[in-house]
């Protein structure tokens, strides 16, 4: 047994990438997205909520999209409890990322609790890119690290200069943080039924904000997933039995 362990060991670590190279990569992507908590911080103080308040998401919550997604609702008048829901069921996402990167970083049983909170987009996409699980700890370390410390230095640097010049929305801040999360988003679009969910979703959540209450439009925008999934198999199966049907 400790002859297979030391020998899976060795695998581990052969045909990765050079350290120095995993930890430009993941600084290069921690850098990029943690600058962008400076618009979060700017508009969750435009939403209303405090400095703390702000400050508080970031450190505890610790996921941009769910940020949003929370502060959004609550700008646009949602109650707390529909807000959170929002905020909750994008979060649900990070579970799925933390089942795998359990088993490729396999880490120590009481380190995972801590590490939990660094399993977010970023270091998945990252630990995922590597050959080895030593790149992809390395990987995920420096992504999570680099990311939770300027993530939340620039939210605390966006709330209090939102803070400083009042009303954002007579700035036009109010749209950094839906500007950024396309950002985000869009590269992430590279199949035809990722871009058909995602324009969905568009047609969906603005198309119902002026008949449902704040936050509600962005939890109906959820169905826009499954709708495209099952309009893909439908249209696979159709195109299947028409096939089938030519053959006879």
């Amino acid at each position: 047994m400790a002859e297979q362990t030391a020998l899976a060991d060795i695998q581990d670590g052969l045909g990765g990438r050079p350290d120095a190279a995993v930890v430009r990569d993941a600084l290069g992507v921690g850098v990029a997205v943690g600058l962008s908590g400076f618009a979060f911080g700017v508009t969750s103080a435009g939403s209303g909520l405090t400095v703390w308040q702000t400050c508080a998401l970031s450190l505890l919550v610790f996921t941009g999209a769910s940020q949003f997604a929370l502060v959004g609702a609550l700008a646009a008048g949602g109650s707390p409890l529909t807000a959170a829901a929002g905020a909750f069921f994008l979060g649900v996402r990070n579970a799925f990322y933390g089942l795998r990167l359990s088993q490729l970083l396999a880490l120590p049983r009481a380190v995972r609790p801590f590490a939990a909170q660094w399993v977010i987009d970023e270091t998945a996409a990252v630990s995922l890119a590597q050959r080895d699980r030593r790149g992809a700890r390395i990987g995920f370390l420096v992504t999570g690290l680099s990311l939770y410390v300027l993530w939340n230095v620039t939210t605390l640097l966006g709330a209090l200069g939102a803070e400083a010049i009042g009303d954002t929305d007579a700035w036009g801040l109010d749209a950094a943080g839906p500007a950024v999360f396309l950002a985000l988003l869009a590269p992430m679009l590279k199949t035809p039924t990722e871009r058909v969910v995602a324009a969905l979703a568009v047609v969906l959540g603005l198309g119902l904000l002026p008949v449902l209450p704040g936050g509600v439009p962005v939890l109906v925008a959820a169905l826009a997933a499954p709708l495209a999934l099952w309009g893909e198999g439908f249209g696979k199966g159709r195109a299947k039995k028409g096939r089938q049907e030519e053959q006879r």
